[in-house]
């Protein structure tokens, strides 16, 4: 790990003023330190922010929806007993997403900002990679790429997005509350967090320099109750996806789909909402048959490479199982 200065930030305009772009906030830390111990990241500062917790740790809930404070702790938001209520695919994902140490010392921005797990970007050894070496090329394309993407993938990258939370927020129409050094705040949807690859995979987000994510937002609506998230991996112990589905159903009684959302992690270059499928769905008397036809659609735009040429049918076999398993749920 290379020397770098910390600061501890007791407050938010002291937060603000130490950041820039060679600086980094810190909270849980539990993707940071890993990534700065392979080198993979090299900030000069690190900004501990946990002292804001005060302000950013609480999780709200009430008719209008969920509110998420970005430095609450993931084992926060699980246990929380309107979340598991209400919005049970968060809770799922929460809990399938990391060991209980894990989830007690990482923060949800934290778990929304986390990297990719391809081998090729956490690796230095390997030069050819886009995100850590713009132009260097992209060893992943010809080589090991079983775990990555397979959605929203170009030809300079193949990296996947490895997190469960996101993907069930960003089916949830989740948006983010911002602050900005110069003080001015800003909305943005969750789904507009995450940059496409494009020729630019080395820019993940669209945060601007120094800008603080203080609050997730989560719109109350009927089908939240009627949610899950499946997840398939190698191991069942705290593992990464291969391939995952975040579903929220709104059914009337003879099971014609009123609403569909259609989240799947794993399988993509950033979470990824799957509107092919939400509109296959709707009017839909939901049976395996449409369930079938909505993974269809979820995946015609899959690239594979090698390795990786079993996905877009996991992901199909994923996402009928979540969806017939949302429509069984008793609530």
């Amino acid at each position: 790990m290379r020397p770098f200065d910390y600061s501890r930030a007791g407050d938010t305009a002291t937060a603000l003023s130490l950041a820039g772009r060679e600086a980094a906030y810190f909270a849980g830390g539990t993707t940071l330190l890993d990534l700065m111990k392979l080198d993979v990241l090299r900030p000069e500062r690190l900004v501990d922010i946990n002292p804001l917790r005060r302000e950013y740790g609480g999780i709200a809930a009430d008719g209008s929806g969920l509110v998420l404070g970005g430095l609450a702790r993931m084992s926060e938001a699980a246990d929380h007993p309107v979340i598991g209520r209400d919005y049970p695919a968060i809770r799922d994902a929460l809990v399938q997403a990391a060991s209980a140490q894990l989830r007690n010392m990482a923060t949800l921005v934290g778990n929304l900002l986390q990297r990719t797990r391809c081998l090729y970007f956490r690796d230095r050894s390997w030069h050819a990679c886009n995100k850590r070496e713009p132009g260097s090329g992209c060893a992943a394309i010809p080589g090991v790429n079983r775990r990555l993407a397979v959605l929203g993938v170009s030809d300079h990258c193949i990296a996947h997005y490895p997190g469960d939370l996101a993907v069930a927020l960003v089916a949830f129409d989740a948006s983010l509350d911002l602050v900005a050094p110069d003080g001015s705040t800003r909305t943005l949807p969750l789904e507009g967090l995450h940059r496409p690859w494009g020729d630019t995979p080395h820019i993940e987000t669209t945060l601007r320099p120094g800008e603080l994510i203080t609050a997730i937002r989560v719109p109350a609506a009927p089908w939240y109750r009627r949610s899950l998230y499946r997840k398939v991996r190698d191991r069942e112990s705290y593992d990464f996806a291969l391939a995952s589905a975040a579903i929220a159903l709104d059914l009337a009684p003879d099971g014609t789909v009123r609403e569909a959302r259609v989240g799947l992690g794993g399988l993509a270059a950033r979470p990824w909402r799957a509107r092919e499928a939400e509109d296959s769905l709707r009017g839909q008397r939901l049976d395996e048959a449409t369930a079938v036809t909505a993974a269809q659609a979820a995946f015609a735009g899959a690239v594979t490479h090698g390795e990786n040429a079993f996905k877009p049918e996991l992901g199909r076999r994923t996402l009928v199982r979540a969806l017939l398993d949302a429509a069984a749920m008793e609530i």
